[in-house]
């Protein structure tokens, strides 16, 4: 049996970036306070309470005072920013660039849609951390959609401006999108031309489609590493399975089945982009010595 880890697997950089703050934080103070999970994956969030950070919510930021909170990769509204001007917090801002630009450019179409009496669109997954910092920068107003039968909630006669979360598929976004096209032929033809989309999917993560696509067919096997909150594992996960009926779900090697393996198998270790390096070392190792 072999057993190979995908070096393409692994933290983005914004996730990546969010860690090393909080640890570096953490070398300095006991305590660091974290405004949600600083990332989807239950063994890394284990890992860091462990060090001193603790997961707070947005109702725990309101009765803080003079201490530090982290703002992780996902982002934050404007309102989160202002609850810790008004108490004393000092923020620890791990935004990801690219989600912060993305931020920026849902609120200049905001301010610029809302004098046509037109809609914001986000492709994405509603109640998540990201999304809820996107919508906060439309007062709110931005119309979630995560499948086509979501896009009933938009009023094609009116101007559309449609942006996505950047840990979609963008498979997905360009299908959602000639959906739109089609609901506004049907309703209003003439406001094709006031329909405009911006693909703001990270590249980082959107490329990872295709490269576990190729990895899943050098493997007879998949051990597909993810934390069971990650809406991007589930979907890198779908890449997978897709390709290699033998690809299994696991949040760490305790899920792991023996039963699942040959001995002569290749076997291939992949994860999400919140999934951490030495997670799917420790998966790998279990394996491993199950055919030592």
């Amino acid at each position: 049996m072999t057993v190979t880890i995908d070096k393409n697997s692994g933290y983005c950089f914004g996730v990546e970036f969010a860690i090393q703050m909080a640890e570096d934080e953490l070398k300095e103070s006991d305590t660091l306070y974290c405004l949600g999970d600083i990332v989807h994956n239950g063994m890394e969030v284990q890992r860091l309470y462990e060090k001193g950070l603790r997961i707070i919510n947005h109702d725990d930021l309101k009765n803080l005072r003079d201490c530090k909170v982290l703002i992780r990769a996902h982002g934050e509204p404007a309102e989160t920013y202002q609850i810790a001007l008004n108490n004393n917090i000092e923020l620890i801002d791990a935004s990801c660039p690219v989600v912060l630009k993305l931020q920026n450019r849902v609120k200049n179409a905001f301010d610029t849609i809302e004098e046509k009496e037109g809609q914001i669109v986000i492709y994405g997954q509603v109640g998540h951390p990201e999304v809820i910092g996107l919508t906060g920068q439309t007062n709110d107003k931005a119309i979630i959609v995560t499948t086509e039968e979501d896009l009933a909630k938009v009023d094609f006669t009116k101007p559309v401006t449609l942006f996505s979360q950047t840990t979609k598929s963008t498979k997905g976004f360009y299908n959602l999108k000639s959906a739109i096209e089609e609901r506004i032929k049907e309703s209003k033809p003439e406001n094709v031309e006031t329909f405009e989309y911006n693909d703001s999917i990270c590249r980082q993560v959107s490329n990872r489609e295709p490269q576990l696509q190729k990895f899943s067919k050098e493997h007879n096997i998949i051990i597909f590493v993810s934390g069971k909150k990650s809406s991007n594992g589930k979907a890198l996960y779908g890449v997978c399975k897709a390709e290699n009926s033998r690809s299994y779900f696991v949040e760490n090697e305790s899920e792991v089945d023996n039963s699942w393996f040959k001995e002569t198998d290749s076997v291939g270790i992949c994860g999400a982009t919140s999934t951490p390096m030495w997670l799917m070392e420790k998966v790998s190792d279990h394996i491993k010595q199950i055919y030592n």
